[in-house]
């Protein structure tokens, strides 16, 4: 039954797994690593995802480009004012900018230092991971980080848990929940971020699922 379901609601979402290519791929929002690290940073105070935070995003990616920022570098260099302009939780903008600078220290060109980070980092010493030491970055905003890096794994977040729960016993610890998701995916044939966003969706009516996917295609 969970994974025939599983299976219908894939199908109802075609453009899944382009979707989630895109994410592993580090080629979300233009492949501007910037929008993708306040993306996650936002992700990190757990407001709706699609009427909020991908407006704000957005809104910010073209105060970027007005402003010729294009890199984490240059991102490091914007005022409290320009950055509270478009969004003003304090706590978003200090995960955003703690990462940022650990991924400059990395390596010059984003891109390939978000995939450096996330291919050395790992699921079970999280906490010590120099970003998951960040504070306000939690198992969530990590492991979304690690995706958009090139992982294949899956967010215990509530929204992912609910799902999951209505279909079957899921354990109740997040690492122990993440390993579980990343199993059944290899039963299905699938990739764990695959089944991941699938529940992001299906947790809205046709309608607005609709618009949801019209609004991923420009991220």
């Amino acid at each position: 039954m969970l994974i025939e379901k599983l299976k219908n609601d894939l199908s109802r979402i075609p453009e899944l797994r382009f979707f989630c290519e895109r994410c592993l791929k580090t080629e979300r929002y233009g492949g501007n690593v910037v929008l993708m690290v306040v993306d996650a940073a936002f992700v990190s105070i757990g407001i709706n995802y699609f009427n909020v935070i991908v407006p704000a995003v957005l809104r910010f990616g073209e105060l970027l480009s007005n402003a010729g920022v294009r890199n984490l570098s240059e991102f490091l260099k914007l005022s409290d004012e320009v950055l509270f302009s478009v969004w003003k939780n304090k706590r978003s903008w200090k995960v955003a900018r703690e990462v940022a600078e650990y991924l400059v220290s990395l390596n010059g060109d984003d891109r390939i230092a978000l995939r450096r980070w996330a291919a050395e980092s790992s699921l079970e010493n999280w906490k010590a991971d120099p970003i998951g030491r960040i504070g306000g970055v939690g198992i969530n905003t990590y492991q979304y980080l690690r995706m958009m890096g090139g992982i294949d794994t899956v967010m215990p977040d509530k929204i992912v848990r609910r799902y999951f729960h209505s279909l079957a016993a899921v354990p109740k610890d997040d690492l122990a929940f993440i390993r579980w998701v990343e199993e059944l995916a290899k039963r299905m044939g699938c990739r764990a971020i695959e089944l991941c966003w699938l529940t992001w969706f299906v947790q809205y009516d046709e309608s607005r699922m609709k618009a949801y996917r019209e609004l991923m295609k420009r991220i």
